[in-house]
This record gives C-alpha cells, sequence and structure tokens, in this order.
C-alpha cells in the first residue's frame, strides 16, 4: 500500500471510526438533515495498517471523532499502534472509562504544539453534569493529557453553557465556547461564506473543492461532510492500496444542502480566522458569489471563535 500524502494546503484529517454515540443530543451537528450515516466497523489492525500510511505534517493532526471514537471496541489499541510520527487528536465527549484510558494510553502520545487542546471534549448539558465531566477532565489533566471542554452556544442552552464555564473556571477546567451551527425554529444560525448554502431549501450544481480529508467507518473517502452524513457515494477509500489524494475541484449538485461544517468561517490550523474547509464555484468555473465577510464579522465574538 502507497503511502497517502497530505497536500501542503489542507487544514484536516477527520476519521469517523463510527457514528455511534451514548449520548443523544437534539441538535447534533450530525443530523442537520436526518443523515443517513454510513454504518459498520473495522478492526483495530486494519485502521492502523491504513492509517499508517499518511504522511502528514506536524501542524495537521488525524483527529478521531464521530459520533462517538471511543464507542469503537478498539479505540485505545489504534492509538497506541500509530505511528510516532502521526500527530493525533480526539474530538470526545469523555463518556468512556478515563481510568482505562489513563493506564493504557501514554500522555505523550496526545501531546503537540498547538494553540488548542489534542483532547476536546464537548459538554452536552442535555445528557451530562458539569461536575461529573469536570472531574473527569481533572483527573485527566492530573495524568499528563492536555485537554479542553467545549460548549455549543445553541439558543436554547446559552445559559447552562454559561454556567458550566463559570463553574469549570472556579474549578481549573479550561472551557471554551462554539458557536451554534444550523436551524432552530426556523433560522438558520452561524457564519458562513456562501449564501444560502445550508438552508436545505433547493438544491444547485456547482464546482467545490476541499482543503479536509474525511474518512468514513468503512474507510469510504468523502468530498465533505454532508455527503459523509448524507452517505453518497465516496470518491475511494482508505483500505485502496493505490489511493491517492486528487487536489482538484469536483462536481456537485448538492449546493444549497451543504452541512454547516464545509461552509462555516472559521480559523484554520494556524490558528488564522477567514477560513472555510471548502473552495466553491459555478459550473462554469467563475468565483461563487460570497457573502461580505466584513459586514458578517459585526457580529462575531472574536474572542470566542476557536472553531477549530
Amino acid at each position: 500500500m502507497k503511502p497517502i500524502k497530505i497536500p501542503e494546503n489542507y487544514n484536516y484529517i477527520g476519521i469517523f471510526f463510527t457514528f455511534g454515540c451514548n449520548l443523544k443530543c437534539s441538535y447534533c451537528i450530525n443530523r442537520h438533515e436526518e443523515g443517513n450515516f454510513p454504518k459498520g466497523i473495522i478492526s483495530g489492525k486494519e485502521w492502523v495498517k491504513a492509517l499508517n500510511r499518511i504522511e502528514t505534517m506536524s501542524d495537521i493532526p488525524i483527529t478521531f471523532q464521530g459520533g462517538e471514537p471511543s464507542t469503537h471496541p478498539d479505540f485505545m489499541f489504534i492509538i497506541n499502534n500509530l505511528n510516532e510520527s502521526i500527530p493525533t487528536d480526539i474530538l470526545t465527549n469523555l463518556e468512556f472509562d478515563v481510568d482505562k484510558f489513563i493506564a493504557t494510553v501514554n500522555p505523550q502520545r496526545l501531546k503537540r504544539e498547538a494553540h488548542y487542546a489534542p483532547i476536546r471534549v464537548s459538554y452536552h448539558p442535555e445528557q451530562q453534569d458539569i461536575d461529573k465531566v469536570a472531574e473527569r477532565m481533572l483527573k485527566m489533566q492530573k495524568a499528563g493529557f492536555s485537554i479542553a471542554l467545549y460548549g455549543v452556544m445553541h439558543p436554547s442552552q446559552k445559559e447552562e453553557i454559561l454556567k458550566a464555564q463559570k463553574r469549570c473556571k472556579e474549578l481549573g477546567v479550561d472551557f471554551r465556547t462554539k458557536e451554534f451551527l444550523g436551524i432552530h425554529e426556523g433560522k438558520l444560525h452561524g457564519t458562513y461564506k456562501y449564501p444560502n448554502c445550508c438552508e436545505n431549501n433547493q438544491k444547485k450544481n456547482v464546482l467545490c473543492k476541499t482543503t479536509e480529508l474525511i474518512i468514513g467507518p468503512t474507510g469510504g473517502i468523502y468530498r465533505c461532510h454532508s455527503d459523509i452524513y448524507e452517505n453518497r457515494k465516496p470518491i475511494g477509500n482508505i483500505f485502496d492500496a493505490d489511493f491517492e489524494i486528487k487536489d482538484e475541484f469536483r462536481p456537485c449538485s448538492n449546493y444549497g444542502h451543504c452541512n454547516p461544517c464545509d461552509v462555516k468561517v472559521k480559523t484554520n490550523r494556524l490558528q488564522q480566522f477567514g477560513h472555510t474547509s471548502v473552495e466553491i464555484k459555478n459550473p462554469d468555473g467563475t468565483k461563487h458569489e460570497t457573502i461580505n465577510l466584513q459586514e458578517d464579522l459585526k457580529f462575531v465574538d472574536l474572542k470566542n471563535k476557536n472553531l477549530y
């Protein structure tokens, strides 16, 4: 199996081991359009063999996410058996046995030079108790892991999130907020580069190029989050010995049903604000109309723009 070299203009590598989750949040971004997720479980040994093909830069880690990545039966095995040259991050709700994790995984395996913690924990007030989450966070910190807690500023939960942030400050836990992305009570929330991109009203043909390597539960490689969440046909598979990344525009007929994760304005891996995961053009190759960012930024709290 030949190496998979990450292009220098890429910004993110997301590995979705599973879309299974031990929480059921009403506002889950994965269900932007009630997604029909790809299903299946690949063994840890197979994942390690495939992921070790990746040749990436020190500031572009592979990020385990989902769903909840820790629900994969070989979650810790995969972390422990990746090449040390591959930086690794985890997005998790921390609803797993942290004592077992601490005893099994070396904290150095999940440390690197970055402006944000390699282990990023999502807090969900509908489903979790902040004191219990903070207790697990502190235990991980004491064991030497670099870890931070994030709360989504959903319109119905802002008060709870801010209360949790205040409580975590008292306890010594790093708690950051993220803007809510998606539709709530008929209104689209979030900061997006392209107009009418994820309102789910109509579809339009465009050309789209990604800066992300997105890999699904059975190894499928997708053009974007919208494709993986809607279980559209992948463009390749990481278990294909000859797979290589093609940094090119691809035709798409689903513009208007984009996933917010792909078209939101955020910080890139260098923490420079203004990045968007995809570049979109009209079918004739002309640049797609874009939102006036200067106008939109009047409504953006840059202090809380940890949107990586």
